[in-house]
């Protein structure tokens, strides 16, 4: 079997590496991959289009694509292999815009009593300047389009609201992304994520996760892909689970099929955990990234039985290992803004699993970094405290010039 891959980071690794330890008699080709993807498979150096790609899959019989990266569903994809009679995972152009949109994202909340922070739209500065010199509390403003995970902004006073829109739609540090913006009410509370299976018909959510966005210890400073994880998530109590099933799993579920979003794919739902309620802050249609390196390890299910029952029209139950996961990222000091990429590092080769390569590749018989986030790191332990130490003793035994990560990753109040 031949299966493609499309993305570059460690979540296409995490799931290259969890296909292959089920099934050892697939092919693996990767779009356009990273130095870890081209140890278990081979990475596709050309640059193509899409449609190209879909040619490039027809021609070399690829059997299922798995797109990781949401740059590609926004691109549309899912829509142009479908066309080619290929079958891929993932959601088609329309349904990716529950991610890529925001606006559209939050309209269809509010059509379908999802329960997601009070919100306000502004397509113009001067009306969202406006709205800012009426409001004192602390705000969530966001950028309409993607950005990588980053567009985002707390602020807790209305200087900081003002400096961040100006950041946003004037300085345009986010691009095309920040020309509509969202400005939400801010929520004290835990986040926490879960990454949910969609067979068109089904949601089958997988283990809570709780990701630590920020770059600083104590989710300071700003937004980044991901600077690590936990599962399962400690602050995702029975009750708060029932909670997200009838105000927010299950009404998402009536919308997708009403509004004929239906596809085979992944439903990630970013979630905010209040005292006595979660709320709904925003939907990806893929693979959470590093919730994917953080979940993965201790699925017990075969992976790609579960992918393959999508087109067999077959009912599936995910079976997990009874252990914690803490996954710590190493980065490039910088990150996620400017940093320097070409350091040489050591301790690779004799990192024990589960590990993945989010920015690092070979170059004569050497790993350098080649991108702001550079390692994945995993501990697995029957407790989260247990699992936190396995992962940062595997973490000391790495080093390269300018590495950069959070010390605080698993930590949390009881």
């Amino acid at each position: 079997m031949n299966i493609l891959i499309i993305g570059n980071g460690g979540r296409e690794h995490a799931i290259g590496k969890k296909l292959l330890e089920d099934n050892h008699y697939i092919n693996i080709y990767f779009y356009p991959g990273n130095g870890g993807t081209s140890m278990i498979g081979k990475n596709i150096e050309t640059k193509y289009s899409l449609l190209e790609l879909g040619f490039f899959a027809k021609k070399n019989l690829i059997d299922i694509t798995i797109v990781g990266s949401e740059v590609f569903l926004i691109e549309g994809i899912v829509d142009i292999f479908q066309k080619l009679g290929l079958k891929i995972i993932g959601p088609h152009y329309l349904a990716a815009k529950l991610e890529g949109d925001r606006i559209f994202s939050k309209s269809f909340m509010k059509k379908y009593g999802i329960r997601t922070p009070k919100y306000n739209i502004f397509y113009s500065y001067k009306k969202a300047i406006r709205f800012l010199d009426k409001t004192t509390v602390s705000l969530a403003i966001k950028t309409n389009g993607i950005a990588g995970g980053k567009g985002v902004i707390l602020t807790h006073n209305k200087n900081e609201a003002k400096k961040a829109l100006e950041t946003i739609m004037i300085k345009k540090k986010f691009g095309k992304s920040g020309n509509k913006i969202i400005i939400e009410e801010f929520l004290q509370g835990k986040e926490a994520s879960i990454i949910s299976i969609f067979n068109g018909k089904q949601i089958i959510p997988f283990l809570s996760a709780l990701d630590y966005k920020k770059i600083g210890e104590n989710e300071t400073g700003m937004n980044t892909g991901g600077m690590g994880a936990i599962v399962p998530n400690p602050y995702m109590t029975n009750a708060i689970w029932i909670d997200f099933q009838k105000n927010i799993l299950m009404p998402t579920l009536e919308g997708l099929i009403s509004e004929k979003l239906t596809f085979f794919g992944f439903i990630y739902f970013g979630l905010m955990i209040t005292s006595n309620k979660v709320y709904l802050l925003e939907y990806n249609t893929r693979i959470g990234d590093p919730e994917a390196q953080t979940l993965l390890p201790l699925m017990k299910s075969n992976f790609l039985d579960i992918i393959q029952s999508f087109f067999i029209n077959k009912k599936v139950s995910i079976f997990w290992k009874k252990l914690c996961s803490c996954c710590v990222v190493l980065s490039s000091k910088g990150y996620p803004e400017k940093h320097e990429n070409g350091q040489i590092i050591i301790g690779l080769d004799s990192l024990k699993d589960p590990f993945y390569i989010a920015g690092a590749k070979k170059e004569k018989e050497k790993w350098i970094t080649s991108s702001g986030r550079v390692l994945n790191i995993i501990g697995l332990a029957p407790t989260i405290k247990e699992a936190r130490k396995k992962a940062y003793s595997k973490v000391e035994k790495i080093q390269f010039n300018k590495l950069y990560y959070r010390k605080d990753i698993g930590l949390y109040k009881e």
